[in-house]
């Protein structure tokens, strides 16, 4: 079980301090001009220790324990932008785990350490066009010449596609199919052949940019290759763990602060001679989802302990995407009947939440796919 400390509770203060003033004052402009300064927000967590929290000290990490990474994500999902939220947790845990953990001394010398600093953006190029959630179904494919890999394809849906100085590039490096035969490698953007193909305008998670990326002849040294050549699949789906529980870390902060300004919101709302809080079914609504987010927000402690434990999280993991992501989205559906005809316009922030948590259930594994995992976990479905 996690025991929460004073330190962590100085930790959280700090994370919610910057979202306060360094994220939230910035969110409109920021969501009106579909990105936001990605290069400058990151210097500035960086700076303060919040990129690295796990990662060794020899690269700029703080070598904290998962407890903070879990109080990180609850605090940045408390952002009133969650697509810079997204964005975020893009660098801290899905681009640079695997790097972290498989990358060469050099590799991380040169990419890591300023991913943790916030001087470099990092990005992960998973996606395709015909490619989301089915991973195996890739195409993009890296051969090598000589001291060099060749790599040709595209990549879609990729978060901080346009402003990142480099990729955590899943890709095929053999005739294997399938799962087989494919590689994680480091492409760095200034690379000749490597381009953005276009930016993409989206429902929700507008301040975030999400790109196309293609790859037309682009070289980078064979030594870019992060791990075993051929693991890429396994070091992928490890890294998805993470992926999937700062996701469902920012989720309890989300739930959590709409449900305490909705809460607050219908006790000054007055119908019918009386606080819209006055009405017994809503009172009941509200608290079973409390319920629900006493549940989650226990869950993900469970995740948490396991995964310090040195345990295997992938039920934990695929569990907690699933959940969370269902919670957020009944969680923005009630802020918006609650609020009414103010919920419904885009001055108010319960729009914003609507548009920007329904993404949850389909980025980093639709929530089919955590079904389908958990179908297999339990022997429903065969292998």
């Amino acid at each position: 079980m996690l025991k929460f400390t004073d330190e962590h509770e100085s930790f959280r203060a700090l994370v919610r301090d910057v979202v306060q003033k360094e994220i939230d004052p910035h969110a409109d402009e920021w969501e009106h001009a579909g990105i936001f300064p990605a290069h400058s927000l990151f210097k500035k967590f960086g700076s303060l220790g919040l990129i690295g929290i796990e990662y060794g000290e020899e690269f700029g990490g703080a070598a904290a324990d998962h407890s903070y990474t879990l109080i990180f994500g609850e605090e940045i999902g408390r952002a009133a932008s969650l697509g810079v939220a997204m964005a975020l947790s893009v660098q801290t845990d899905m681009a640079t785990p695997t790097l972290h953990q498989f990358g060469s001394t050099e590799l991380k010398e040169k990419f890591l350490r300023g991913a943790i600093s916030g001087d470099l953006v990092a990005s992960v190029g998973i996606s395709e066009a015909d490619a989301g959630s089915d991973v195996a179904g890739l195409r993009t494919r890296a051969v090598i010449d000589g001291d060099e890999w060749v790599i040709n394809g595209s990549k879609m849906w990729i978060t901080n596609g346009a402003q990142a100085d480099w990729i955590c590039l899943l890709c095929r490096t053999s005739d294997e199919g399938g799962f087989r035969g494919m590689s994680q490698i480091v492409v760095p953007t200034d690379s000749a052949g490597f381009s953005v193909s276009r930016t993409l305008d989206k429902l929700g998670m507008r301040a975030s940019d999400t790109a196309e990326l293609t790859f037309q002849d682009v070289r980078v040294p064979v030594e870019y290759v992060i791990g075993e050549i051929g693991r890429g699949f396994q070091q992928q789906m490890g890294q998805f763990q993470n992926e999937r529980m700062i996701a469902s870390y920012q989720m309890v902060g989300a739930v959590e602060l709409a449900l305490t300004r909705t809460v607050a919101y219908l006790k000054e709302r007055q119908a019918f001679g009386a606080p819209l809080l006055a009405n017994q079914s809503l009172q009941y609504e509200l608290a079973d989802l409390a319920s629900e987010l006493d549940m989650m927000r226990h869950h993900n402690w469970a995740a948490a302990a396991a995964y310090m434990d040195g345990q295997d999280i992938t039920r934990h993991a695929t569990v907690a995407k699933l959940r969370s992501a269902r919670l957020a989205r009944r969680m923005a559906d009630l802020a918006v009947q609650y609020h009414g005809g103010m919920g419904y316009v885009e001055e108010n922030w319960p729009a914003r939440f609507y548009r920007d948590t329904r993404l949850w259930s389909i980025g980093g594994g639709a929530d089919e796919v955590m079904l389908r995992t958990l179908a297999r976990m339990n022997g429903i479905i065969g292998d």
